[in-house]
């Protein structure tokens, strides 16, 4: 048992009034206003408030001493605040996980009743922007046809094309994707479509399409695969895109927004009409922000295997500061990691594969994958990488009957784009000169 200042396991202790230092400690049970509400309004308000994604909200005493027994619970098997990053494998900004004496203090108040306090404890009121966990959005881009999504049955991708009618290019700080039918969507992908770009060039604007809508052949492999820029990617838990103010994501005069929806069905009808709340740079920064990813979309997991493993490289064609991950699986997704792959002294760990030459490598990121909470992974501090250098993505899949989520562990399974396929893509986001968009940072000198 550790102490830490005048902390221990989360509990207060004082001296005793007018009696000596060797005289024992008296433990003081901890606090609403005092001790646990800045705990939540830290790592649960984001989810647990009125508007948030959580079904309840614990921003008031009463809520929380409702579902005290389950806040215990929850966060003593630390299945909540959802952070699924193996411990000892990098740091990040957007770490949700609790610290064992903040465990400890929410333990400690339910042991103790759940006590209010004094209200005149309480920290000041987080002030959340309606729906948004951003700050409240400069603009919002809106689908403009409702998506009407039936009962049961698969859901081809949706695509829908929206006019941001920007006069001048506009650099981008913050973003954030709120579908309007959340249990709904499985995956959303916002892309950037400048103007009098050949991409998806003959799809409707302004309405809902799938690639067997579309007539043109080459429009039909745009809806399934394209390498335009990316301006945010959601998935349920993902965290929203926040910027430093000395980088942002650039949308282009003219430019289009591209709703990406990957939508599964639960029961009921629904209609979905997502949107994107933006906030721009006050200024032009001297960075821009591209997301890249490592795919492998050719492999087959057998039936049964339990620990079958696909990886992806790729070499970096120019400098790049390192900022985030967003691995992406389905159902039977296990592990993910993210690694750079060297032939030089220093590496952290050697590997050998399929009887390959040995690699050396570095963990960046390793994840225990949860398909219900696709999250984000932002370094606490970025990393400098060199052009040429090597990055490794690696996925683990379990398709044995051991896998509680599994649909069926007798097929085969392949690519595909419904969550009873797979995917592997390991999203990750850097910053390059401001100049350089996605197709000239490629060009490799």
């Amino acid at each position: 048992m550790r102490m830490t200042g005048a902390i221990l396991v989360g509990a207060l202790l004082t001296h005793v009034v007018g009696q000596s230092d060797r005289v024992p400690l008296r433990m003081v049970a901890p606090t609403y206003y005092r001790d646990v509400l800045p705990i939540l309004q830290k790592h649960c308000e984001v989810c647990h408030r009125s508007g948030g994604i959580a079904p309840f909200s614990l921003a008031s005493y009463e809520m929380a001493g409702r579902y005290g027994d389950a806040i215990r619970v929850a966060t003593q098997n630390r299945s909540m605040p959802p952070w699924f990053a193996e411990a000892g494998i990098g740091r990040f900004a957007n770490d949700t996980s609790l610290s064992s004496e903040e465990i400890a203090t929410l333990a400690a108040w339910v042991e103790a009743k759940t006590p209010a306090g004094d209200s005149h404890d309480a920290p000041a009121p987080r002030h959340w922007a309606e729906e948004w966990s951003i700050p409240q959005p400069e603009m919002v881009v809106q689908m403009t046809q409702a998506v009407e999504l039936p009962a049961d049955g698969d859901v081809d991708y949706t695509n829908e094309i929206v006019p941001t009618h920007f006069a001048e290019g506009r650099w981008v700080q913050m973003a954030e994707v709120l579908p309007s039918a959340r249990a709904n969507v499985h995956h959303a992908v916002v892309y950037i479509r400048p103007p009098n770009s050949n991409w998806l060039r003959h799809a409707p604007v302004g309405e809902a399409f799938t690639a067997e809508t579309l007539k043109d052949a080459e429009d039909r492999r745009g809806a399934h695969w394209t390498d335009n820029d990316i301006l945010l990617v959601y998935a349920p838990g993902s965290s929203p895109d926040e910027w430093p103010e000395t980088m942002a994501k650039f949308v282009p005069a003219g430019s289009d927004l591209v709703f990406q929806m990957h939508y599964t069905t639960n029961g009921k009808m629904v209609a979905d009409q997502s949107r994107v709340g933006l906030v721009f740079a006050k200024r032009p920064p001297p960075q821009r922000v591209l997301t890249l990813q490592l795919t492998n979309d050719h492999f087959v997991i057998p039936p049964g295997a339990d620990e079958f493993r696909v990886e992806a490289r790729g070499t970096l064609p120019n400098d790049a500061t390192l900022l985030s991950f967003f691995p992406h699986m389905h159902l039977r997704g296990k592990r993910f990691e993210y690694n750079l792959v060297k032939r030089g002294a220093g590496a952290q760990s050697r590997e050998v594969h399929n009887g390959a030459a040995e690699l050396q490598i570095e963990r960046l990121l390793r994840v225990n994958y949860h398909f219900h909470w696709q999250m984000s992974y932002r370094l606490a501090e970025p990393r400098q990488l060199k052009a040429g250098t090597e990055l490794q993505a690696v996925g683990w899949y379990d398709n044995s009957a051991k896998n509680p989520h599994n649909p069926d562990p007798t097929a085969a399974v392949r690519w595909g784009e419904q969550t009873y396929d797979e995917m592997m893509i390991g999203f990750f986001d850097v910053a390059v000169a401001a100049n350089l968009d996605k197709s000239h940072y490629f060009l490799r000198h």
